[in-house]
């Protein structure tokens, strides 16, 4: 009969090594099967055009960062690596934060809005549960603070008005924002300067700091740790 104490060294040395290979494949599987988000956070659901999405981590081990996320070089200007204060008083938040607001999104509180600040032909190759689109050039004003075209001006204030829950007082010309909407803004990530320019804009206009918040990572961080994602 062969024991271990009389099996020749390489055959140890084997049994060894296949051990270890073992253990690690089932390491690896039980990761696979168990990839929270966070310590306690499994998945987080959230509404999405009336229809419950889960967000959680991927199980692919493989899996690889979309191609229009990796590359790393791009020209600035435009594209220059933002600030991690975008404006003064503006909290910068990450991946738990944003979920933490989609969270009471879903349970009824419709004071908050989570913004995609990309344009439309971005956002159709996928976007963050819950979002809602609002392309930054709908919020966006030049150098001087002014619009191109009246038009411009006019789309900006119905944004105001019907979607973030602004009142304009015409006696003073002057906007109301007590009752705004806490916005969550965020574009493509640390390189996109679109959500960046529309927080300028929506703090100049005086909308109250405290009620914006910016996504800094946007969706290239989003997609970079495995986070479900949603097309229109």
């Amino acid at each position: 009969m062969t024991t271990a104490t009389n099996r020749p060294v390489h055959q140890l040395a084997a049994l060894r090594l296949g051990a270890a290979a073992c253990g690690l494949l089932v390491a690896g599987l039980a990761w696979a099967a168990d990839n929270m988000i966070a310590p306690g956070v499994e998945s987080v659901e959230v509404k999405h055009d009336g229809e419950t999405i889960v967000v959680k981590r991927g199980h692919d081990l493989d899996a690889k960062l979309p191609e229009m996320f990796q590359k790393t070089e791009r020209g600035c200007p435009p594209f220059c690596v933002q600030p991690i204060e975008a404006v003064p008083g503006v909290d910068t938040v990450g991946e738990l934060e944003v979920l933490s607001y989609l969270k009471r999104m879903s349970a009824g509180d419709d004071s908050i809005m989570l913004i995609d600040s990309r344009t439309p032909d971005w956002v159709m190759r996928g976007t963050i549960p819950g979002a809602v689109n609002i392309p930054w050039n709908k919020i966006n004003t030049d150098v001087e603070g002014t619009f191109e075209t009246p038009a411009e001006a006019d789309t900006l204030v119905q944004i105001l008005a019907d979607q973030f829950g602004a009142d304009y007082d015409a006696q003073n010309d002057k906007w109301d924002f007590g009752n705004a909407k806490t916005l969550i803004l965020f574009c493509n990530g640390i390189w996109c300067p679109q959500s960046t320019a529309n927080l300028q804009t929506l703090a100049n206009m005086g909308y109250p700091v405290h009620k914006l918040k910016w996504y800094r990572g946007g969706m290239q961080d989003w997609v970079s740790v495995g986070l479900t994602t949603v097309k229109p």
